[in-house]
């Protein structure tokens, strides 16, 4: 079972690499640092929020575990 902490971890790497990418394509799309880089953030907010919940979900669901 993953820990909680190890979670968290993955979950801020995984979201600090969305919101840069986020961040280009709402540059890219408005033309605009401030309103592509609120895009991303509200987008990053809500995925760093649902990823957890959905690591934490599956750390509990044994199938397709092979135990050693």
């Amino acid at each position: 079972m993953e820990t909680t902490k190890r979670t968290f971890v993955k979950a801020i790497l995984w979201n600090v690499l969305g919101l840069s990418m986020m961040s280009i394509v709402g540059l890219l799309m408005t033309g605009s640092i401030s309103t592509g880089g609120t895009i991303a953030l509200i987008n990053t907010i809500i995925g760093l929020t649902v990823y957890i919940f959905y690591e934490r979900l599956w750390s509990r669901i044994l199938w397709g575990r092979v135990t050693v």
